[in-house]
């Protein structure tokens, strides 16, 4: 009789664990995938992952004014560094949406992604892409795959038309919260 408690135990607590989800971004790691590597940072103490490709231009790079050299003022931050248009937000929103499988999307449900991307002010390409979450929140769940998807997409579909003024920076930064539907 015990033998058969302790196997149905054993049972039970073996079928949890198979149902667990895997956090793949506890700590700092560099993960080498099929063609691509992407880097993980994980800010002690806050638990705030960032995730990105490591082949990134602008990850970590001071903002600046190329002209100057010197870091962007104040003044120069309220500037508007890309022309007015109705159609970039909803594409980026849509790739990400799409990105993320039905079963995904649930697990994540309640919870937003940070996306962050780095425009190139020479011809108003998306250089980078930017992934930021905490450690315990359901996006340390999603493999590193999906977030490549968002990224090729992203660089594949999305341009921006640059200002005079988008012109002086070294790069220029966007970023949005989303939860995925």
């Amino acid at each position: 009789m015990k033998t058969i408690i302790l196997l149905s135990l054993l049972s039970c607590l073996f079928t949890f664990n198979l149902t667990a989800q895997t956090k793949y971004y506890t700590h700092d790691k560099t993960f080498y995938e099929d063609g691509y590597t992407y880097q993980c940072d994980v800010t002690e103490g806050s638990q705030m992952v960032t995730l990105y490709n490591k082949n990134s231009k602008y990850i970590y790079v001071k903002l600046i004014n190329r002209y100057t050299g010197k870091k962007i003022s104040r003044e120069e931050e309220l500037l508007s560094p890309l022309a007015d248009d109705s159609w970039t937000k909803p594409k980026c929103f849509s790739i990400v949406n799409n990105a993320f499988s039905t079963q995904e999307k649930k697990r994540i449900k309640g919870n937003k992604l940070i996306v962050t991307m780095y425009i190139d002010p020479d011809n108003g390409k998306v250089a980078d892409v930017e992934f930021m979450f905490a450690t315990f929140n359901p996006y340390a769940t999603i493999p590193v795959s999906v977030y490549r998807k968002i990224e090729t997409e992203i660089k594949k579909n999305i341009c921006f038309t640059v200002t005079d003024d988008g012109k002086r920076f070294n790069y220029i930064m966007l970023f949005w919260t989303q939860e995925p539907k």
